[in-house]
């Protein structure tokens, strides 16, 4: 896995493909791999895919202090591939990210993509879901294991996982730096800097979100100007839920001038 050093830190990504960037920045609590492992190749055709772990997740490490998203989004920026801008793509917190590398980066961006983001965790319903997610994973793994796929999905992908499905997506231990991520998540803050992205952009929300309720997607379009909308019948982590929407709505934008 290709490493690029910033402020010291080794920041961990991985790269398959060919031809213009397209990264793709995942959300708390996951990791290059476990959110985008399963739709690197629909890109590599037509993209140099890249995949980063920011601070606290997969094998880029927490380096202490304050976590801020400007580290977020000066970890992600030094992944872009050399050679011209790429197009980018953020699910959840990775969403919030990208705006920012958008925001701050104009140069590195030719489109941007931001499925199940938000502008501010103001809302008092969002704030309620986020702590409770964060207080499990500190204090009850059992629980918190439950807790993913309770507000990740929707009610009927859950029900048709059945059994053996659900204790699948119950294994595993949360990255160790789900807590942080998730304490980031009620700090941030974005609509300072959406005025700032030039590139454009598709916002994707998420009809049955009980994470991150679909009125944040809509907000976040309402708030960037020109900007396209698309909605899926899906929770959460659309990433898995609907793949094949996801991909055909990513590829059409990137390549449909």
């Amino acid at each position: 896995m290709p490493t690029v050093v910033h402020d010291g830190g080794h920041v961990h990504f991985n790269r398959a493909g060919s031809g213009p960037g397209l990264v793709m920045v995942h959300g708390t609590g996951g990791d290059a791999v476990s959110n985008y492992g399963h739709l690197v190749q629909n890109f590599t055709d037509i993209r140099t895919v890249i995949t980063p772990d920011y601070a606290g997740s997969g094998e880029t490490a927490d380096p202490g202090g304050d976590l801020t998203l400007d580290l977020l989004i000066e970890q992600v920026a030094a992944t872009f591939p050399e050679g011209g801008p790429s197009d980018l793509v953020g699910f959840s917190l990775g969403a919030v990210v990208a705006a920012g590398v958008a925001a701050r980066h104009p140069e590195l961006v030719r489109r941007l993509v931001l499925i199940a983001g938000w502008t501010h965790a103001g809302d008092p319903r969002l704030r309620l879901g986020l702590r409770t997610w964060a207080r499990l994973a500190a204090t009850d793994p059992e629980s918190f294991a439950a807790y993913a796929p309770l507000v990740g999905f929707s009610p009927a992908f859950v029900s048709g996982q059945g059994e053996d499905g659900l204790k699948a997506m119950m294994a595993g231990d949360p990255p160790p730096g789900t807590v942080r991520q998730i304490e980031l998540d009620l700090r941030t803050d974005i609509r300072d800097l959406l005025p700032s992205i030039t590139a454009p952009t598709l916002v994707i929300g998420c009809t049955q979100d009980h994470l991150v309720p679909v009125g944040h997607a809509r907000a976040l379009h309402a708030a960037l100007p020109g900007s396209r909308y698309a909605e899926l019948d899906s929770g959460h982590v659309v990433l898995h839920e609907r793949p094949e929407e996801v991909t055909a709505l990513i590829r059409d934008f990137v390549t449909n001038e």
